[in-house]
């Protein structure tokens, strides 16, 4: 199942994001359709672009899953309405920074 979140107007940026299907971390679409761990590594897109690279992604749910549209800004760091959560997912777990992503940790 992929979401197009239909508060995200064309002309706002945004990434496909989704969950790595043999690992379970968060992942997020390249330019070169391939998938990366690190935001930084994301495509961000607005338009039709995004939506494409959405349809995309939701056809290759072998390699990860459950992929959605997430708003960032246009240099591509989290923002919109989900910040709090998205950036969860990106660096990792709140409960102490020696665990997840944070500290380096696979």
């Amino acid at each position: 199942m992929s979401s197009e979140r239909p508060k995200l107007g064309p002309d706002i940026p945004k990434v496909v994001t989704g969950w790595d299907t043999r690992t379970g971390r968060v992942v997020y679409l390249t330019a070169t359709r391939d998938w990366s761990e690190a935001l930084t590594d994301a495509a961000v897109m607005s338009g039709p672009a995004a939506l494409e690279a959405l349809a995309v992604a939701a056809t290759d749910q072998t390699r990860a899953a459950d992929p959605y549209l997430m708003q960032v800004t246009p240099e591509g760091a989290v923002a919109g309405r989900e910040t709090i959560r998205e950036t969860i997912r990106a660096r990792g777990p709140t409960n102490h920074p020696m665990f997840g992503k944070q500290a380096g940790n696979p």
